[in-house]
């Protein structure tokens, strides 16, 4: 796991508790698991999405296009 043994992931995991505080770190991680929730949430929401144009736009753009053809 990265190289990093045993005691260098308790110096950095205490190193953690001193800058944030025990009672901050519950917060912290339910934040990233939040962000992390919801960016799979849009991934899947975009590729679902239809970006078919329907014939009301299809016929806005014509007119737009007529228009300035002119």
């Amino acid at each position: 796991m990265f190289g990093l043994g045993t005691q260098e992931l308790i110096i950095i995991l205490v190193i953690i508790i001193v800058l944030f505080g025990a009672t901050r770190l519950p917060q912290i991680g339910s934040g990233i698991g939040q962000a992390i929730k919801n960016f799979k949430k849009s991934v899947r929401e975009g590729e679902e999405i239809d970006v078919t144009p329907d014939k009301e736009t299809k016929e806005k753009k014509k007119e737009t296009i007529e228009k300035e053809g002119d």
